[in-house]
């Protein structure tokens, strides 16, 4: 590793998706518009490139979301993931929602916005045209309580270090310098602003810091003085006093089968699919009831991963945030192992969805996929400004789709704002300008 320069304009903290998007994009433009030379966008990783949640990411790219700010910002993400599949290691087979009669109207709605902002999707509504729309592309799908299916015509998933390593080249062919195994661990201030990056090897001087470090969040949140607790205008138009950060373990795992198991009957991959029923759901081993609630779960056939991939829903770490250890990462983690609670869901989903699943549990495999969420108050992202001029990226578990979100951040260091990140301001907490809720039972939706 080359030594780390003593000063440098833009010091970007995290070398996953937001921070090396954010690193290529804004020396790209600094190039463009005005006196630039290498090194004065720079980027540090306390590990490397890729180390952290990003590099275990399950790479799902959708624009699947009832909030119109989030679709909106993430048709722009979709946009940026197209402008180079081959260099983002990107598969665009598209993305379904296929979910019961109680977020029919939900799901509704989201397609109808999708039409708005020429988002291409279909929408099937109605149980039987619901099944023959599925079976049209799979003879053994099984599935209940079923009551509308959005076929989303875009989006699709990429392997999650292969699109870094894509990342990576674009950053340094344009001017980032690159530096790992640097920890970050504190800020020096000055009149208010920072005015240098404190690592172990010494500091850094500069002119904006930017705080792209996915789980870690907290810990860059308290170095920079900010409150653990936020204050959040309800619906209510109460005031509630809120923890700021909440951690969310990530459930995900990838059942063992061959390549070419798991496409439709025409033989083509399938898109990513989501299934959310409250159907209920019997364990496909003994018989047994697995749950009569509510339940999801996404999966998609990834040679990366060696079979059909996928997660359901997270479960709240039960711990304040400030006890969570981040480190080491990742779902084998000794404090957040997958159980087999989860393990007999997933599989037992599956064989629910698809007569092939039937009897796969014993072709399950842990993968390093998952881990911790550090989710905000609302569960959504926030962009915004601190301490003058240290922008943070707090992606609150969307990140890694979200790839289109450092060329956003990028315009606004250069003095250009953004209306789609003006919804994700800190201040909207404050304000009560949340965003909308579905009937999902996903924490990000």
């Amino acid at each position: 590793m080359s030594e780390v320069p003593r000063s440098a304009r833009y010091v970007v903290i995290g070398g996953g998706i937001h921070g090396l998007s954010t690193a290529w994009h804004l020396a790209e433009r600094l190039g463009r518009t005005g006196p630039f030379k290498r090194g004065d966008v720079i980027v540090v990783d306390k590990n490397g490139v890729g180390a952290g949640a990003t590099g275990i990411a399950c790479g799902v790219v959708r624009n699947n979301y009832f909030q119109p700010a989030m679709r909106e910002l993430m048709a722009h993400s979709v946009s940026v993931w197209e402008s180079d599949p081959v260099a983002f290691s990107y598969n665009p087979v598209g993305y379904m929602q296929i979910a019961p009669d109680v977020m029919a109207a939900d799901v509704a709605k989201i397609h109808e916005e999708q039409r708005a902002i020429g988002y291409e999707s279909v929408l099937i509504e109605g149980p039987d045209d619901c099944t023959s729309y599925m079976r049209s592309m799979f003879s053994d799908w099984q599935a209940g309580n079923i009551s509308v299916v959005l076929h989303e015509k875009r989006g699709g998933y990429a392997n999650n270090v292969g699109s870094l390593r894509g990342l990576e080249r674009k950053a340094r062919n344009a001017g980032v310098e690159i530096f790992e195994g640097v920890r970050v661990t504190g800020f020096t201030t000055s009149g208010g602003a920072v005015t240098a990056v404190e690592t172990k090897t010494g500091p850094i001087s500069c002119d904006q810091v930017v705080v792209a470090v996915g789980p870690w969040v907290r810990d860059f949140w308290e170095m920079l003085g900010l409150s653990e607790d936020v204050d959040v205008k309800g619906r209510d138009g109460q005031l509630y006093r809120r923890p700021m950060w909440t951690y969310w373990c990530l459930q995900e795992g990838t059942v063992e089968v061959p390549p070419d198991y798991f496409l439709t009957d025409s033989g083509e991959m399938p898109p990513v699919l989501h299934v959310d029923t409250d159907a209920p759901l019997i364990d496909d081993m003994d018989g047994s009831l697995v749950t009569d609630q509510l339940w999801g779960i996404y999966y998609k056939p990834d040679l990366y991963f060696g079979g059909v991939q996928g997660g359901g829903v997270p479960y709240v770490v039960d711990k304040p945030a400030e006890q969570v250890n981040v480190d080491p990462y990742g779902p084998a983690s000794e404090d957040y192992a997958l159980g087999e609670d989860f393990i007999r869901l997933w599989t037992s989903a599956l064989a629910h969805c698809h007569k092939r699943f039937e009897g796969k549990r014993p072709n399950f495999k842990k993968e390093s996929s998952g881990g911790l969420g550090c989710f905000t108050p609302d569960s959504f992202p926030v962009f915004d400004t601190f301490s003058e001029n240290a922008y943070v990226i707090a992606d609150s578990n969307h990140g890694y789709k979200m790839i289109g979100v450092g060329a956003l951040v990028a315009r606004e260091l250069l003095g250009e704002s953004q209306p789609l990140l003006e919804p994700f301001r800190f201040s909207r907490y404050a304000e009560g300008r949340l965003h909308p809720v579905s009937h999902s039972p996903y924490p990000w939706s």
